[in-house]
Parts: C-alpha cells; sequence; structure tokens
C-alpha cells in the first residue's frame, strides 16, 4: 500500500494523513473554490484543501464509517452516496472542481459517472493508477502474473479493481466522453514513497496519473 504522510494542520491541530499525489491536487485547486471530492473517504484531502485553499468542502461517501470521520474533522457537508448512481442532486455547473481520486478502476459505470463529473463541475480533476507501468508489464511479460505493487496492492481474486487502464487509454476515453484535457500530470512513486514528476515516455515510466479535464465546448 501507499505511505501516507501524516500532517497536523495548524490551524486547528487536526491531523491528516495525505497520500504523495495530494499535493498536486491541492497545487491544482485555485482558492476559494467549491470542491466536491466523490469517494472522499475519511476527508483528509477536503480537510487540507479547506484549511489551505479555503474552499467550499462537499464529498459523496459510501461508507457510513467513513463520513463520521468527515464529520469530526469538521466537514458537514459529505452525503451518502453510490457513485455508480450518478450526481443528480447536482446542478449543471454547480461545482468549480469535481475530484475522482484513484477511484475510477473501481467503478462498474465510469463513463457514466465522468459525463456526471463533466455536467457538475466546471473542471474535474481525475487520478488512477497507470497499467502500462513499466513494472507491470514486467510481471505480465516475463513472470506471467497478475501484477502487484503499491498503487495495485490486491490479489486477482480480492481486488477491488474491475476497470484497470493506462495513460493511453485514458487519453482515447476523454474523446469518446467529450473531453478536453487541460493538463496532464505524470508520476513516479520512488522506493521512499515520494512523488517525482515523469517528463519521458509517461505511459512507460509513470505509475500513476492526474488528469485536469473540462467538458468539450460546442
Amino acid at each position: 500500500m501507499m505511505a501516507l504522510e501524516e500532517i497536523t494542520l495548524p490551524e486547528d491541530g487536526t491531523v491528516v494523513r495525505l497520500a504523495p499525489e495530494h499535493k498536486f491536487i491541492i497545487d491544482i485547486i485555485e482558492d476559494g473554490s467549491r470542491v466536491l471530492d466523490l469517494g472522499c473517504g475519511d476527508g483528509d484531502l477536503l480537510k487540507a484543501l479547506k484549511t489551505k485553499k479555503n474552499i467550499r468542502a462537499e464529498g459523496v461517501e459510501l461508507s457510513e464509517e467513513c463520513i463520521q470521520a468527515c464529520v469530526a474533522k469538521g466537514l458537514f457537508n459529505v452525503r451518502h452516496g453510490n457513485l455508480d448512481e450518478g450526481l443528480a442532486d447536482y446542478d449543471d455547473k454547480s461545482v468549480d472542481y469535481v475530484v475522482l481520486m484513484n477511484t475510477i478502476q473501481v467503478l462498474h459505470r465510469p463513463l457514466f459517472l465522468i459525463q456526471e463529473m463533466a455536467r457538475v463541475g466546471k473542471k474535474c480533476i481525475i487520478s488512477f493508477p497507470n497499467f502500462a507501468y513499466w513494472r507491470v508489464r514486467y510481471q505480465l511479460a516475463v513472470h506471467g502474473r497478475m501484477p502487484k505493487g503499491p498503487r495495485i496492492p490486491y490479489e486477482w481474486y480480492d481486488s477491488p479493481n474491475i476497470h484497470l487502464t493506462s495513460i493511453m487509454d485514458f487519453r482515447d476515453f476523454c474523446r469518446t466522453a467529450n473531453l478536453s484535457v487541460l493538463r496532464e500530470i505524470h508520476l513516479h512513486t520512488t522506493a521512499r514513497g515520494e512523488c517525482k514528476i515523469v517528463r519521458l515516455l509517461p505511459n512507460l515510466f509513470s505509475d500513476e496519473a492526474i488528469f485536469l479535464v473540462e467538458e468539450c465546448r460546442r
């Protein structure tokens, strides 16, 4: 599993646990934005954004236990919901940023949800593990086994991942979903758990990708 860094927010002493890629997402989001985090978990990213960027924080989460953890952090606009059912409670372009972090691969209807994100959000931030990463290819090609690693830590028989993708596949997906790609961030996770930006052959050398997209204007 990925190492999480515990950070104490000086404003109120809340302790949040942030993944290495969280800092890149925090950098993207503008101060004072309305942010909807889908599958927000314990609310650590939302809490950090609320403290650092003064956002209006909202979330959707399936786990009642996680929702209670969000409330304990002062995040009161987190509601229970199944992402595969969409975002019918939100009006068109009512949110500045909709965030979907490392969740696309567990969805039953990823195209439907991401089109919903683009309807609701002025911009969308989507991150996912890159299944074309060279170590993944090596495990399949040389060892003939389903790959495992920090980004894909499960055995094949108990994995929640049902729609693994690659950077190249996701670019094609964006065209299918009528999305314009505004920015791509390609990351490699070091042995120390740090994320470094990959600039050369990202589909081969990055194990994580972050896409900033918006609905294509007609």
